[in-house]
């Protein structure tokens, strides 16, 4: 199944514009009277036939379709996670992180900047760009949110709904336990937040803050993990441990 991706929507008509309608028309080669599916990005996926197709040799190109049938939830998941993740020296590493974690299932990717960071800035746009192309691969309808670069300081003193199972992987000593420890007695709740430093860690004192705002410290293994990789795992850890409820 291809998925498109379009907000463009009226009653039971949807239309694709830009990189999706060219994608569409001139890559798939879609002709007037094809069935193609789309979804939104907040659950809803559409079953719809091409109504027309404008390709001007200037301009944007669209597609216009009329919905058959709508479906929601597809790909949903029993829980909400986002994922705090210190942006990589090497963008790539953090690229494949966003795309795996979409593949698997977030809902949010916070780019955090640590005292410790080396990289303090990324591109949003091919972030968000690469997180689409994911969610239409791995057949989900749901988007995942990309929020602009925030300090660890304010993104600890943000204001979280009661219940929300927040945990902080770092290297220090502390009285941690694996991710699918704290899920498991924490059984009741659904939404998770995840925090991972920079390649020389957060700092003490962004460690300390963190105990102090209720994040509960997790390890993620004996080995040393890239910044990706530990961003990756935690992603599967919270994917799997929902499949055992």
């Amino acid at each position: 199944m291809e998925l498109f991706y379009s907000t463009d929507i009226r009653n039971t008509l949807i239309t694709l514009s830009g990189s999706e309608a060219d994608h569409c028309a001139r890559v798939m080669r879609h002709k007037e009277g094809d069935t193609v599916f789309i979804i939104d990005g907040m659950g809803g996926l559409y079953n719809c036939r091409i109504r027309a197709i404008s390709l001007p040799r200037r301009g944007e190109a669209s597609v216009e379709c009329e919905v058959v049938e709508k479906s929601l939830g597809v790909g949903a998941r029993n829980y909400r996670l986002v994922m705090a993740v210190c942006p990589t020296k090497n963008m790539d590493r953090y690229e494949w992180f966003a795309e795996k974690a979409t593949e698997l299932g977030v809902d949010t990717i916070v780019p955090i900047i640590s005292e410790h960071s080396i990289r303090t800035t990324l591109k949003k746009e091919r972030l968000e760009a690469l997180v689409l192309a994911a969610t239409k691969q791995s057949l989900k309808s749901c988007l995942p949110i990309v929020e602009d670069p925030v300090s660890v300081k304010d993104f600890l003193n943000r204001d979280y709904q009661e219940g929300v199972l927040k945990l902080i992987a770092h290297c220090e000593e502390d009285d941690k336990k694996t991710i699918r420890e704290r899920l498991h007695e924490s059984a009741d709740r659904i939404d998770v937040v995840v925090m991972i430093g920079p390649e020389g860690d957060f700092s003490e004192s962004e460690i300390r803050l963190a105990k102090q705002k209720g994040f509960l410290p997790v390890t993620l293994g004996p080995s040393r993990l890239r910044v990706e990789t530990a961003a990756a795992v935690s992603v599967s850890e919270v994917y799997f441990a929902s499949l055992e409820k």
